[in-house]
């Protein structure tokens, strides 16, 4: 199953692809993609539904919104992956790297990503994103955690580096400028992938900037697997239905290049994940 939340800003239908161009609303069966939904069984309501009578709308004739509906964590695991630690000529880490980011950062998949006032040292980090599909706590083991994992998603994990690097204190005020967590298009459950003979640690994922190729790597090159991600958090946090967790992104990033290649305004990224699809966003300058 892939489902989206398709409409306007704050006006967005939850909505489930019957292909690839074309979808149907759900919004009489579930209010959104959201916790609360979600933890009151949105998707097997979904699954019991004979979807194949409703009437199909066209994707390109809506605006896509993020395909959860205001997330209550936006988890983050960094130098995850292991071209990415080397290029940041940081040795890779023992245990996962987490770190939080503001929730309201997530935005559509191709709305414009906005560079902050002053800022001279934005940039841009394709992820593959895990969607939590039930609460999970204390969870006992990686392989129980795919249990606990809805589907996935594309995020373009956004960052400020001077306030990331520079700065004292926690990566996550480099991380929760608006509009610096683009999500979408849609997510891809689990079985999805499966059906098409896909793995989540094994997915090409890439990201371009004005047409130029600055990431292009695969899921295989994670440090720490999907699974244990979900797991470790689970050791000292709540999962809750809903969350997202930005799982990390490889070598390319704007930070790792001599000289460097921040976004200045004005550029378009593309990012996609084989599997999942792609989105694109304009970045523009504050104003």
């Amino acid at each position: 199953m892939r489902i989206a939340r398709l409409g306007l800003l704050n006006k967005e239908k939850p909505a489930v692809l019957v292909s690839d161009t074309e979808a149907v609303f759900v919004d009489d069966l579930v209010a959104d993609f959201n916790r609360t939904e979600l933890e009151n069984g949105a998707i097997a309501k979904i699954q019991k539904t004979d979807l194949t009578k409703r009437s199909k709308v066209k994707i390109a004739d809506f605006r896509i919104g993020s395909p959860v509906a205001r997330p209550t964590k936006v988890i983050c695991v960094g130098l995850n992956y292991a071209k990415h630690a080397i290029e940041s000529g940081m040795t890779p880490p023992p245990e996962p790297v987490i770190f939080m980011k503001a929730p309201d950062t997530v935005i559509g998949p191709n709305d414009d990503v906005v560079v902050p006032p002053n800022s001279t040292k934005t940039d841009y980090e394709v992820e593959l994103c895990v969607v939590i599909g039930k609460n999970a706590l204390y969870l006992k083991s990686p392989e129980q955690a795919a249990e606990f994992i809805l589907g996935y998603t594309i995020s373009q994990d956004v960052s400020e580096r001077h306030w990331q690097v520079e700065r004292s204190g926690q990566w996550v005020k480099g991380k929760s400028f608006p509009t610096f967590n683009p999500m979408g298009p849609w997510i891809v459950t689990q079985d999805e992938l499966a059906k098409n003979n896909l793995s989540a640690d094994n997915l090409a994922l890439s990201c371009t900037v004005d047409g130029e190729v600055r990431q292009n790597s695969r899921t295989s090159d994670l440090i720490f697997g999907i699974n244990h991600c979900v797991w470790y958090i689970s050791q000292f946090m709540e999962l809750k239905a809903g969350d997202v967790i930005n799982t990390g992104t490889p070598e390319g990033v704007g930070m790792g290049f001599k000289p460097e290649k921040f976004l200045k305004g004005g550029e378009n990224i593309i990012t996609t994940i084989e599997g999942i699809g792609t989105i694109k966003n304009k970045v523009i300058n504050f104003k």
